[in-house]
């Protein structure tokens, strides 16, 4: 079988190692990868998604799997069904539950799907009203696509209106703050969840944890995650039926209904107050860097899962994760996540320990091949994975890694699972 990966970040790397182990796979082809891929495969450059899927009906793929939202958003699939290949990911129409959060709290409101109290609106002075009702802090998001920095959660109602401002002018966001949800923040503790989808039957993950925030203890901005961990026993088989009867089923059930049916991974970010779940967002991808730490848990080939997923075929198929625990911790560029670091080689220590050889391994994503050296080019770096019998164990393996790898301003945080071990402990 001949595989496509669409992407270059530490996601796509996650599922092409999956890939590289599954013995179906042939050839995988990154569209367009990093510079580390081509450990892995060929990478691709052709960035219009017309010539792109002409590539695929010429080389013969078998399989394309989309890792991140912006090409699912402009409506990849539906170019390569029209041309009669076959690929994993939802419509440019559902999509929208990741394209717009608009449509995403307004799907969830027709479907009773539990989610925070919200305002959509463009009007600055209905927001400011609305701002006014709510207790702090205050969750003010940009509808559209911002790479996942869209969502400020603002401590006083001064800074929410301030910030909305800023969106609503094209200040903050540009285009994609142009329209505004205003939201009540709801205290619990958040976790990821995902669903694989054939627009019909699902397939549910180990939930996993993302660790948003750039410092220690959850403070500093948000970033796109610092790391993750899975599965996380923040979650009971009780919580588990809850997510499935209140979320995913009725979300998977409903887009069915209006005619958009959801295939391809659904992730519910989720909030979990006093043993509820409440929805905060989806997305239409694996988040990242929750794939990182999921990937390695899979056991079944997972040309396989994504296959039967991309032809409506999941019915009756049953899936295998490890009986493991993994666990990632991103590395991050030195101005991460204010701005641009100018590039740094990247040193690689050699891993003598056959233990850590086994149990670790690097998913690269903003790196680059220059005169034949890794370079640090993009905001994270890489993602140290490690996988073992407890999270304590997946997490010294993933640590240790860390300690493996050099580069100037590698900055990472030093609590990933955290909460994990703080539920063991209880």
């Amino acid at each position: 079988m001949k595989v496509m990966v669409v992407g270059s970040g530490g996601r796509e790397y996650a599922i092409g190692l999956a890939l590289k182990r599954d013995p179906k796979v042939k050839d995988i082809f990154f569209a367009p990868g990093n510079g580390a891929t081509f450990l892995l495969g060929k990478n691709v450059d052709i960035p219009d998604y017309e010539e792109l899927a002409d590539f695929a009906k010429e080389e013969g793929i078998d399989l394309t799997i989309v890792g991140p939202e912006a090409p699912l958003v402009e409506g990849i699939v539906d170019i390569f069904r029209e041309k009669g290949l076959t690929i994993f990911g939802p419509t440019q129409k559902a999509a929208l539950l990741e394209g717009s959060k608009i449509y995403m709290k307004n799907f969830l409101k027709r479907h009773n799907i539990p989610t925070a109290r919200y305002l959509e609106t463009d009007s600055f002075e209905e927001a400011s009203d609305f701002i006014d009702e709510l207790d702090t802090p205050i969750v003010v998001k940009a509808d559209g696509l911002c790479a996942g920095k869209g969502v400020i959660i603002a401590s006083t109602k001064e800074e929410a209106k301030k910030e909305t401002q800023r969106m609503l002018s094209g200040e903050a966001f540009g285009d994609a703050g142009k329209k505004v949800i205003i939201e009540e923040f709801l205290d619990g503790y958040e976790l990821s969840v995902f669903a694989v989808s054939d627009g019909e039957n699902y397939i549910l993950f180990p939930a996993a944890q993302d660790h948003k925030r750039l410092l220690e203890g959850d403070k500093g901005p948000n970033t796109g995650g610092m790391g993750a961990y899975a599965p996380t026993p923040l979650i009971d088989e009780k919580l588990y039926k809850k997510i499935e009867e209140k979320i995913i089923a009725p979300t998977i059930k409903g887009m069915k209904e209006e005619g958009t049916p959801f295939e391809g991974v659904l992730f519910a970010g989720l909030m979990i107050v006093d043993k509820e779940p409440y929805v905060l967002e989806f997305n239409v991808r694996f988040g990242d860097p929750e794939c990182e730490v999921l990937m390695p848990l899979l056991n079944t080939p997972a040309s396989e899962l994504f296959y039967k997923a991309a032809t409506k075929n999941l019915k009756d198929f049953k899936v295998e994760f490890l009986d493991q625990y993994a666990v990632g911790v991103v590395l991050a560029s030195e101005n991460y996540p204010y701005g641009k670091s100018k590039p740094t080689e990247i040193i690689i220590d050699d891993i003598v320990h056959e233990d850590l050889a086994l149990h670790a391994h690097i998913c690269y994503a903003g790196v680059s091949l220059i005169e034949g050296k890794l370079f640090a080019t993009g905001g994270r770096v890489m993602v140290c994975v490690g996988v073992g019998d407890s999270i304590e164990e997946a997490r010294k393996y993933a640590y240790l890694l860390t300690g493996q790898v050099h580069f100037a301003g590698k900055k990472f945080r030093r609590d990933i699972a955290y909460q994990a071990l703080q539920a063991d402990a209880k």
